[in-house]
């Protein structure tokens, strides 16, 4: 595993545009699709950020567009808290160390996350999914795009 890049402000760090690649695998590693496309945070005046991602979803023979937001709170340095679009609280994130691990439960299934920053402009996350309904891992990778 490669990273740890520090982030002490989580704002200044994701603010802008990244290029998304994510794979999702069965837990016997056999691809069942992936996403492409890309992801913007932009700062809303209370100091949150937005995160909206859009692009191209293939899950097996489906293949449309795709799209997410998520709302980062920013809770210290280094630190947020993740929202769904709705309101519901996600998971805690503090990169000041360039990494972290946290789990989410979804009704009768867990998540468990990993989120890394290699660099200054780039970073991963994987979510390993467990439980009855559900069982995949989802890696993604987060490029900025210059300008």
């Amino acid at each position: 595993m490669t990273g740890g890049f520090a982030v002490e402000d989580v704002a200044a760090f994701f603010t802008g545009t990244w290029g998304v690649a994510r794979g999702i695998v069965d837990d016997a590693g056999d691809r069942l699709g992936g996403f492409e496309g890309e992801a913007v945070f932009a700062a809303e005046p209370d100091g949150s950020l937005v995160y909206r991602e859009r692009g191209e979803l293939v899950l097996g023979a489906h293949r449309g567009s795709a799209q997410r937001t998520l709302r980062y709170r920013v809770t210290g340095p280094g630190r947020a808290s993740v929202f769904f679009d709705y309101g519901d609280f996600f998971h805690d994130l503090d990169l000041r160390s360039g990494r972290w691990q946290v789990e989410h439960p979804c009704r009768a299934d867990l998540y468990r996350g990993e989120f890394v920053v290699s660099g200054p402009d780039a970073w991963w996350q994987q979510w390993r999914v467990a439980g009855p309904a559900k069982a995949h891992t989802l890696t993604t990778d987060f490029v900025r795009v210059a300008g």
